[in-house]
């Protein structure tokens, strides 16, 4: 620190402590653990007794400013031997192996990870045993030292990361630089949307020159008026064309893509929409000007050309100024309802219903203005034949929701029977409607399952509004009993199953064997009981990732998952999809219980519609980021990506000949691809593990060109490295990894990092590695997508968000 950086540290400091001391300007445990805010009391505790020098039970300003100034000036020596303080708990100068696992577990606590007693009893003997060199039963400090150093990027800044309010604001001292829309990089990475937006502005000042020199003859409001007329003409049909979906995804096919930003058809449609929402205000209040000139010398009110016939202003009885105003109102309200305060506080299906209301606008305007459907009658045609495409999609074949779970952080998983006829590329998404929810909604969710994976579709959803939280809770209800008029049916059914094997049907016209509804228990155990269901089976045959187990004799302990690998080349045996049969009755989850259960419920789904992840095949070098729920379209991609993978490197266990080798995939070119999925705490990972763990070991653990697939996960809720709560178990988790091999987090191969990526260290690493055109594809909130943008556009890194 510079001597005026110090002075205002120390300002700063002193006006923090005045703020948190009382009167007798001190500052006692329970004032120092609420200015701390520490999850676990036991650093507070340890910080406390370090800071309080005299042992008089409270900190004065001297004490503190001592302590402060060892951990932020001292040195590495300094700041090592205080955190050796800490971990020696009962200040005998050695660290034994009960006061590591205290600390152990209090760090665990304050990074919001839980583990089993036996996994801490593994941390802390491999944290010990590295760090005991003279196997003496206890850590010294020049131990401690000598382990520190092989992690050095611990000791690049070690600190306090609770202390913030012990910080100082920054002072933006950083040289005045040039806007990010003005620089270079960006207008290169965004040319295709900003030559689109500079193609649509002169068009539409090209309307409005037009329209004004058209109508010269009258007053400026006139004019003005007509100006806008003309160009909410354009707009009220172009804001609809950019929501033909079909159109748009036949469109990603072709050349169309490489020039047009269809991949931010939402971004251009919000843009429209706000054009028009300032074009009928400046439209209407032009109008109402004109009226109250025109009131002055004419036999009519102001209030009459608004808000009667009388005038006869209009094409259709003298209604133009009526339907003006009830279109300025609509328009008006849809634009607040559809703001994102609107859709992102629960609140979607107040958007979905007043979006709806484009159907009275269109109807209004043509009554308003003589030469709206000549703008309209094209467009409209078309928006016409996709809904009725769709309707006609989604009601052709009956879909049926046939499994369901329920995942931590309130996510639903939905397993739909997918229809012969319903092909998708990875990372589509579609609208589902579920009349036991919501009759008449329809929402949208990405598809999670791969292509490949012929029998089912997967769906994850988050209850974050109304229709996903009324979803979650329909299926976490307790299952009901069926109802005492077909108790006679439902138990000789019962009987039927327990006798009998379980038949497989085919042929069109054969019913599909589907549990009505949800089994009640007692069925699901004869099924269990059942000699037919004696083992562990995969549920699809095209090596998909979920496993799928059952407990035998009735038993509900779940037995260890076992991997089924199958050709993925093989076409001896089809899937149940393809053979027009039901998904086999006896495929029961490893996770079977209150949270997963088999159902029978009606569902229609629309679609599928392309997304900019459909770029992802034609890319070198893909990078993969999920926030949260955001890794659902690249779970359906990471699967498709590795089928191929493997159908490239098929080998012959015998010869190790590669007879798949000389295959070509014109669609795939991607030579590495980095997946980077960041969580909020330990849970999240739970959604996809599964998934993830059978892409690792896809991948041969040595290849020439290095890993085809590389994983990293972070994990936001843990303390970084560098903290002192956190130093040490972050060390004990490296450890164990090496030594098992597999991260004790979320059991992968791939080691969970803790805190938030350093996203220009992440793209600099990708940059070096120089495998090809680098193509960034995000998924999550808008928030962290404008900072990765940033730093795309400073390695010249293509950028694609999923919108829908």
């Amino acid at each position: 620190m510079s001597t005026d950086e110090d002075a205002r540290w120390l300002e700063w400091v002193t006006k923090q402590f005045e703020s948190i001391a009382g009167d007798d300007k001190e500052i006692d445990l329970d004032e120092f653990k609420t200015a701390l805010k520490v999850k676990e009391s036991f650093f507070a505790e340890r910080f406390f007794a370090l800071f309080d020098s005299d042992g008089s039970s409270s900190i004065s300003l001297d004490e503190l400013l001592e302590a402060l100034d060892l951990l932020i000036h001292g040195s590495e020596t300094d700041k090592l031997k205080f955190l050796f303080q800490v971990y020696d708990v009962d200040g005998s100068g050695s660290i034994d192996p009960d006061e590591l696992r205290t600390v152990l577990k209090s760090c665990l606590r304050e990074s919001a990870i839980s583990l089993p007693e036996e996994k801490l009893d593994d941390l802390t003997l491999a944290l010990f045993e590295s760090a005991d060199k003279d196997n003496s039963g206890a850590i010294t400090f020049e131990e401690l030292k000598a382990e520190l150093e092989n992690f050095p990027e611990v000791m690049e800044n070690l600190t306090i990361s609770a202390a913030n309010w012990l910080k100082p604001p920054e002072v933006d001292q950083k040289k005045r630089q040039t806007p990010r829309y003005l620089t270079r990089a960006y207008w290169h990475n965004n040319s295709r949307k900003l030559l689109f937006l500079c193609g649509y502005a002169c068009l539409s000042l090209v309307l409005f020159i037009g329209a004004v020199l058209q109508h010269r003859h009258g007053s400026a409001c006139y004019m003005l008026a007509k100006g806008c007329g003309q160009c909410l003409n354009f707009n009220c049909t172009f804001v609809m064309v950019l929501m033909l979906r079909r159109c748009l995804t036949w469109l990603r096919a072709t050349w169309v893509v490489r020039v047009f930003p269809l991949d931010q058809n939402i971004l251009l449609h919000q843009i429209v929409g706000y054009a028009i929402l300032g074009y009928t205000l400046v439209h209407t209040t032009a109008h109402v000007l004109n009226f109250a000139q025109l009131s002055n010398h004419s036999g009519f009110s102001l209030w009459e050309y608004l808000l009667t016939t009388r005038p006869g202003i209009g094409w259709v009885k003298g209604t133009a100024s009526l339907t003006g105003v009830v279109l300025q109102v609509v328009i008006c309200l849809m634009a607040l309802c559809s703001s994102t305060f609107v859709r992102r506080s629960g609140h979607f299906e107040v958007f979905y219903w007043s979006h709806l209301s484009y159907v009275w606008v269109w109807s209004l305007l043509m009554v308003h203005c003589a030469n709206f459907w000549k703008w309209f009658v094209v467009p409209g045609l078309l928006f016409l034949l996709e809904k009725i495409i769709g309707i006609a999609v989604s009601r052709m074949g009956g879909l049926y929701i046939v499994e369901v779970n329920l995942l931590p952080s309130k996510v639903t998983h939905l397993v739909i029977k997918r229809p012969q006829f319903f092909h998708f590329k990875p990372g589509d998404y579609v609208y589902i409607n579920i009349p036991v929810i919501a009759k008449y909604e329809w929402h949208p969710f990405t598809i999670s399952s791969a292509p490949e994976q012929s029998d089912s579709l997967w769906l994850h959803i988050r209850s974050m509004g109304q229709w996903t939280n009324r979803l979650y809770e329909y299926f976490r209800q307790p299952q009901s009993p069926a109802p005492s008029q077909r108790r006679l049916a439902a138990s000789l059914r019962s009987r039927q199953l327990t006798k009998t094997p379980v038949q497989k049907h085919s042929g069109k016209n054969t019913p599909p064997l589907l549990l009505h509804d949800c089994l009640p228990v007692p069925l699901q155990d004869d099924l269990f009981n059942s000699p037919q269901f004696n083992g562990v089976v995969a549920s699809n045959d095209d090596d998909t990732v979920e496993l799928t187990m059952y407990r035998q004799n009735g038993s509900r302990t779940s037995a260890s998952p076992v991997t089924s690998v199958q050709d993925p080349l093989s076409s001896d045996e089809l899937g149940p999809a393809e053979r027009g049969e039901a998904p086999p009755i006896r495929e029961v989850s490893a996770k079977f219980g209150e949270n997963h259960r088999f159902c029978n419920i009606k569902c229609y789904v629309d679609g599928p519609y392309g997304t900019p992840t459909r770029q992802i095949f034609a890319s070198e070098h893909a990078v993969l980021i999920g926030a949260g729920i955001g890794i659902t379209p690249f779970a359906s991609i990471l699967q498709s990506i590795m089928y191929r993978y493997r159908r490239r490197k098929q080998n012959c266990p015998n010869c190790n000949y590669s007879w798949c080798e000389n295959i070509k995939d014109s669609e795939m070119k991607l030579r590495k691809v980095d997946f980077i999925w960041i969580n909020r705490d330990q849970k999240s990972f739970e959604w996809f593990v599964s998934l993830l763990t059978k892409l690792e070991l896809d991948q041969a653990d040595e290849e020439p060109e290095g890993r085809f697939l590389e994983m990293h996960m972070y994990m936001t809720s843990a303390l970084c490295k560098n903290d002192m709560k956190a130093i040490g178990l972050q060390m004990a988790l490296d450890l164990l990894a090496k030594k098992e091999k597999r991260d004790s987090i979320t059991g992968l191969r791939t080691r969970t990092q803790p805190g938030r990526p350093e996203w220009g260290k992440v793209f600099q690493k990708v940059s070096e590695e120089n495998k090809g055109k680098v193509h960034v594809f995000y998924c999550g909130s808008p928030a962290l997508a404008k900072v990765i943008k940033a730093q795309c556009e400073n390695f010249s890194f293509n950028f694609y968000k999923e919108n829908f």
